[in-house]
Formats: C-alpha cells, structure tokens, sequence
C-alpha cells in the first residue's frame, strides 16, 4: 500500500460502465462520501479513479460497484 506519514494511501482502481462525463462525475462524488477520502479523481478516458486518504481498497470498490459501475484495484 502507497501510505505517507499521515496514515494516507494513494488507490488506483480500473472503472468499467462509464460512457460519458456524467458518469465519471457520479463515480467522483460516490468515491468522495467514502468516509476517510480525502480526494478522488476519476478520467474517463482511461477509465482509472485515483483516491487519496484513509479508506480501504476494498470500501472504494463497494462504493462504485454500488452506484452500477464496476471497479477493481489496480494499484493500493
């Protein structure tokens, strides 16, 4: 796990089911009410969330398996 000082750790996840700006936009803001992110950024061009803070893996996955989309850890 990529983890700083503070505890943090940086999560990379693979987004499947995104077609357009407004999914990537629902993904960010589902990925946001994870308790203990700090920030998240999704690109739908390549399909990838990048996630800041102190929420597990596994938590950010439910998250966007959750809200119709799926995900998978490539990076933790």
């Amino acid at each position: 796990m990529n983890t700083d000082q503070s505890g943090e750790s940086r999560t990379v996840l693979s987004i499947t089911g995104m077609t357009c700006g407004g999914c990537a936009n629902t993904v960010t803001r589902v990925l946001q009410r994870v308790p203990g992110v700090r920030r998240a950024e999704v690109d739908l061009a390549s399909a990838r969330a990048r996630v800041e803070g102190t929420a597990r893996p596994a938590e950010l996955v439910a998250a966007a398996e959750g809200a119709g989309f799926g995900a998978a850890v490539l990076e933790a």
